[in-house]
């Protein structure tokens, strides 16, 4: 990238629109070293990372043509990033697109065939990617916005692994104003997106400081009314009463109330043991601990956010309690008396939490004394900003700003409901915007003369991205309200401490790149670069963050002892053996295809095709628009394997469809959970599932298997997890009883996996056999969605035994309906191509023989 006008007022650059960027010296310099290589970006908030973002998109498909692909976490910034690239770049707006999942997957798959530029929310891509929706094969330029999200099981870390293998041209950049609290999550981000470079901005910089005004931090302190502190104090005193109680279990010293949630996850950890062991006393402190759980989010309520929260959420727990398949905790909880007398209290409190108050005072000195023209005000609970929109309304111009999904008694926003809503307060249409965390991240919420938390946030991350709304053009003013003797207290003293390590980690960070990009290179980048093959990966707890924290702190991922992937994508040695020396999934796979090819070649002989396909070697079928029937033989080298949408939550699909060979596709299926041919379908269970099936699901097992049973003729029911009869306290006869039922009733094969990598094996040894061996098709019965009458007329025929989709179609060409078919007598069947004795001799049975129930 050139830096020919970088003495002048505005950028000039292929595909930028002339004289619309100003010419910032720090941004060209960032998007220099990102187009150089994969690179993380750390600028303050507000000082332009997506105009570096858009600068290295317009080189890379000016000098190496191909797509850029924007992702952002949620759909606003995504949209937000859609209108800057459209009014920025000189490039057709109906080649900049939108993906979210508003868009139905059809036409994503479309709009990606004709764009330039993609900006996506990370879910949808991953959905499309998982499915062969989409292909990143020339996308040469690909922007993770906000990065820091990049752990544990987020789509970006999929999307990125996606990328580096499939790219042909790659180039990644991840941007955020804090990538991490530390030099080790920092890393992790780095690793999990393939980053090499590392290029930093800080505010002490020249060329930033000329763009950035102080903003100053109060905190406002506020003491709470003596009702509200008698109805802390008795919630406080069952959590003690019941931590006595896991006290007599032996699995805690601590009996006061301000137990932390490390500790209580330790209490959790004592009593898993007690349940393995299959001790009541186990079950018994779960759901002890079940209730100190829920008493603490009552407490912080009261404490931080409005006696009326608290009375919502109270109404919430009475709702569960009442409710068919009430928990045991939530019906002792309603009928503690301690807890209905806080509630009697609560609801006889007529006052706010003077929080309420105080944001007024504030609100009014803001907009009325200083003359100012719009505030932000930040809360953790919907319940909060519903409360507050209400009670500001009196006095301000104020509308909320709040999630897509509904909750309990409050509706979410939709995607153009939250656009119109920032538009009218860009345009001054209102004054008071009172918004949950969807508005932290990157929106680009104007300039603001106040920011206001109602409470502290817990992590520096979040405290930064609040911040970010002012203080850009102007000297800002942020105000955090703290409720003094209660969680508030602990939340700043984290929030203060997590950013003066963040910043002082972002400028040791500056100080030894140079060390950090070795440290990179010896972490394993060198598989995204071309070479080496990709490891594979286990995924491992790390340690918990606050519990309102919003950075998503999940799991790492840290190489797996002694494990690697073979050229195919597929775990273990590639000579066919496990490390313990037992012959493998491959290794049994190759012996049946080799066993199955001399069947095969038995049958060519004899003119009879046992599995009755006798033309499944013929053209293969074409999906229809629904995507519901779908051939193995689109490729000669490729199986393929549908996955249920709410599979996702696992990492099976996406291991899947990393995998050499494999073809992956996503529906959502009327039966099943994995259709790997026309008659195998999988209903997977973790062991946890199984066994909430034998104690009251909410779907049970069987009737599940049944459909399986029904639409299918080799139903499998895989059972993943370790320590089948140790999980819970049930009795082993009642476990196999329950194998029993299935392998005999429902005529079902049981397979058991230890984990999801081993399920993913068996599945695609599976469908390697039915697909290549006995040359079958995936066909997914039990739609939802209507068949043609062509389809319908093929599923009848097919359904016979020994009949498949390719044969049925067959038949229904020689004889041109499916009465035809079947009133064919033997002679005739035989007569059509590909079809022998067997088959036809079955086809007979089936429509002449007497019912017989």
């Amino acid at each position: 990238m050139s830096t020919a006008d970088a003495g002048g007022e505005h950028v000039e650059r292929p595909l930028v629109v002339p004289e619309f960027l100003e010419n910032r010296r720090y941004q060209v310099e960032l998007a220099e070293t990102a187009s150089a290589g994969h690179t993380l970006v750390c600028l303050p908030t507000g000082l332009g990372k997506t105009t570096v973002s858009l600068l290295v998109t317009a080189e890379r498909l000016h000098a190496v043509g191909g797509k850029s692909l924007m992702l952002a976490p949620t759909k606003p910034l995504v949209q937000q990033h859609a209108e800057f690239y459209r009014e920025a770049l000189e490039i057709d707006p109906e080649e900049v697109v939108v993906f979210t999942g508003e868009v139905r997957p059809d036409d994503r798959a479309d709009l990606w065939a004709d764009a330039r530029i993609v900006i996506a929310t990370p879910q949808v891509v991953e959905n499309d990617l998982v499915g062969n929706r989409i292909s990143m094969a020339d996308v040469t330029h690909c922007t993770f916005d906000e990065c820091h999200r990049a752990t544990g099981d987020y789509a970006y870390n999929y999307i990125a692994d996606r990328y580096h293998a499939d790219a042909e041209d790659p180039l990644v950049t991840g941007m955020s104003a804090s990538p991490g609290d530390d030099e080790e999550a920092i890393l992790e981000v780095c690793e999990n997106l393939g980053l090499s470079e590392v290029a930093v901005m800080t505010e002490d910089d020249a060329d930033v400081a000329e763009y950035t005004h102080d903003t100053s931090v109060e905190w406002n302190r506020i003491e709470l009314p003596d009702l509200v502190v008698e109805i802390r104090d008795a919630i406080n005193a069952v959590i003690e009463e019941r931590l006595g109680k896991l006290k007599e279990l032996g699995v805690t010293n601590k009996s006061s109330a301000d137990v932390s949630e490390r500790e209580i996850q330790g209490m959790q950890a004592e009593l898993r043991k007690l349940m393995d062991n299959d001790q009541s006393e186990g079950y018994q402190g779960m759901s002890l601990l079940a209730e100190i759980r829920k008493l603490r989010t009552a407490v912080t309520y009261v404490e931080t956010q409005s006696v009326e929260s608290l009375r919502r959420y109270f109404e919430r727990l009475k709702e569960a309690a009442r409710s068919s398949g009430a928990s045991k905790a939530d019906q002792r909880l309603v009928s503690e008396p301690k807890v209905r007398e806080a509630m009697r209290k609560a609801e006889s409190y007529d006052d706010l939490h003077p929080k309420f108050r105080q944001t007024r005072m504030l609100l009014a000195e803001t907009l009325g004394i200083e003359n100012g023209e719009r505030v932000i005000v930040f809360t953790e609970s919907r319940d909060t900003a519903e409360t507050l929109v209400d009670f500001l309304s009196n006095h301000f111009e104020t509308e909320k700003f709040v999630g897509q999904s509904d909750t309990d008694g409050s509706e979410g926003m939709t995607q153009s409901q939250q656009q119109e809503t920032l538009d009218r307060f860009r345009g001054g249409e209102f004054e008071v915007l009172v918004s949950t965390s969807v508005a932290e991240e990157g929106l680009d919420v104007p300039e603001v003369d106040l920011v206001l938390f109602y409470e502290p946030v817990p992590t520096a991350i979040r405290a930064i991205q609040r911040k970010g709304r002012t203080g850009r053009q102007a000297e800002g003013r942020v105000v955090v309200l703290l409720a003094e003797d209660t969680r508030d207290e602990a939340y700043f003293w984290k929030a203060r401490n997590d950013q003066k390590r963040m910043k002082r980690e972002l400028n040791e960070l500056k100080s030894v790149a140079g060390e950090l990009e070795a440290e990179l290179g010896q972490a394993g980048l060198d598989e995204y670069e071309g070479g080496g093959e990709a490891t594979d990966t286990d995924a491992t707890d790390a340690e918990a963050g606050a519990a309102s924290s919003g950075t998503g702190g999940g799991e790492t991922h840290t190489q797996e002892s002694g494990s690697s992937r073979n050229g195919s994508g597929r775990t273990g040695d590639t000579s066919g053996e496990d490390g313990d020396g037992q012959a493998g999934l491959d290794a049994f796979a190759a012996d049946a295809a080799a066993g199955a090819s001399e069947a095969a070649r038995k049958t060519a002989t004899d003119g009879e095709d046992e599995s009755g396909d006798g033309d499944a070697a013929s053209e293969p079928e074409e999906a229809d628009g629904d995507g519901t029937v779908a051939s193995a033989g689109t490729d000669a080298d490729e199986i393929e394997i549908v996955a249920d949408q709410r599979e996702l939550d696992s990492t099976i699909a996406r291991d899947l469809s990393t995998r050499e060979g494999i073809e992956t596709r996503l529906e959502t299926l009327a039966v099943g959970d994995y259709v790997l041919s026309d008659r195998v379908v999988v209903e997977r269970k973790t062991v946890a599932d199984f066994m909430d099936t034998l104690t009251g699901g909410d779907r049970s097992m069987f009737e599940q298997v049944g459909d399986a049973t029904r639409h299918y003729a080799r139903p499998v029911v895989v059972i993943e997890g370790e320590d089948l009869y140790g999980a819970r306290n049930v009795h082993h006869k009642a476990i196999q009883g329950a194998l029993a039922s299935l392998a005999v009733d429902f005529g079902a094969s049981i397979v058991r996996t230890a984990d999801e990598g081993e399920t993913a094996d068996l599945l695609e040894v599976i469908a390697e056999r039915e697909q290549d061996v006995s040359d079958r098709e995936v066909s997914v019965h039990g739609e939802k969605q209507s068949k043609t009458l062509a389809e319908q007329q093929e599923y009848v025929v097919a359904s016979i035994a020994e009949v498949g989709p390719v044969t049925a179609r067959t038949l229904l060409e020689a004889f041109g309906s499916v009465e035809a078919v079947m009133t064919a007598d033997r002679e005739d069947l035989l007569d059509v191509s590909g079809i022998g004795e067997v088959t036809a001799d079955r086809i007979r049975e089936v429509v002449a023989a007497d019912y017989e129930p």
